[in-house]
């Protein structure tokens, strides 16, 4: 599997692309009604996915060229696609499409250019999906090495999932936890802010004030690639063993927290804009 992994990453990151909005891929679904969202963790690792729920018609997201097919089983039997029978299409922009988890996809083997709306093949049992025959979304930027929401490029129907701030934690360098619904004192120093993660909603902005003061803010809206590893952006780039320590929690970003009385204030905004706060006091020695 980690080979997998590697190859495919490999050729899409080695290749040229464009950005714009991007069509659905399949008919419109609900906000909150994905199967898995970007940035979710998912099979052990931090997703750049978006799965769709409902087994339906595949189409291209937006006019561009097939610039490669990869079969679940190729006739080498030397790589797999780790992204079962796939389709990646590069548009203007730096901007390239991934569909996975396909059917049949012979036929965009003979395709060269397609354009927004053409059909590219039904959804099937043939990647990472196993159980769940449901199309496994992808938008790359080829330019900044990353993966981008697609949620973010795509119009969008109906209410979000909603955000819950609870059991928010600061874990320091030293790996010691302090709940900041019951701590009244730490040591001053970096801490990473961690909260309990939802099993389905993924925030996508966090934002972190001291003293009313904005010392982080930290973006789900993109995933890294740095050293072959998938990373999320804030103040400083955080790998999946820091975003996702464990099942339980989903990082909110890295603070220095200072001598003296603060007030912290967390606040994760969805993708529509709506905000969740929560505030926490302590004095730091």
């Amino acid at each position: 599997m980690v080979l997998k992994k590697i190859w495919a990453s490999s050729i899409l990151f080695a290749l040229p692309i464009l950005n714009f909005a991007f069509d659905w891929p399949q008919n419109e679904i609900l906000s909150d009604s994905f199967f898995s969202y970007f940035a979710q963790f998912r099979g052990g690792v931090l997703s750049p996915s978006l799965v769709f729920s409902d087994t339906e018609t595949v189409k291209c997201a937006g006019d561009g060229r097939v610039m490669v097919v990869m079969e679940e089983h190729p006739e080498s039997d030397i790589f797999e696609s780790a992204l079962g029978n796939s389709v990646v299409i590069f548009h203007g922009d730096e901007m390239a499409t991934v569909y996975g988890n396909l059917d049949d996809v012979s036929s965009m083997r003979s395709a060269s250019s397609v354009k927004s709306g053409d059909e590219i093949s039904q959804t099937a049992l043939s990647g990472w999906q196993e159980g769940n025959a449901c199309l496994e979304f992808q938008v790359l930027d080829m330019k900044s090495k990353s993966y981008i929401n697609p949620r973010v490029l795509m119009p969008r129907f109906g209410g979000e999932l909603e955000l819950v701030l609870h059991d928010v934690s600061a874990v320091s360098k030293a790996g010691v936890s302090f709940s900041l619904n019951s701590v009244s004192s730490m040591n001053a120093g970096t801490y990473l802010i961690y909260n309990e993660r939802q099993d389905v909603a993924v925030p996508y902005i966090c934002k972190v004030f001291i003293n009313g003061v904005a010392v982080e803010s930290l973006s789900y809206d993109s995933l890294y690639e740095i050293d072959g590893m998938l990373n999320v952006k804030g103040k400083d780039f955080h790998p999946l063993s820091q975003v996702y320590p464990d099942s339980r929690r989903i990082l909110l970003g890295e603070i220095s927290i200072p001598r003296g009385h603060n007030e912290l204030t967390v606040v994760l905004t969805d993708i529509l804009g709506k905000e969740y706060q929560a505030k926490y006091m302590f004095d730091a020695r």
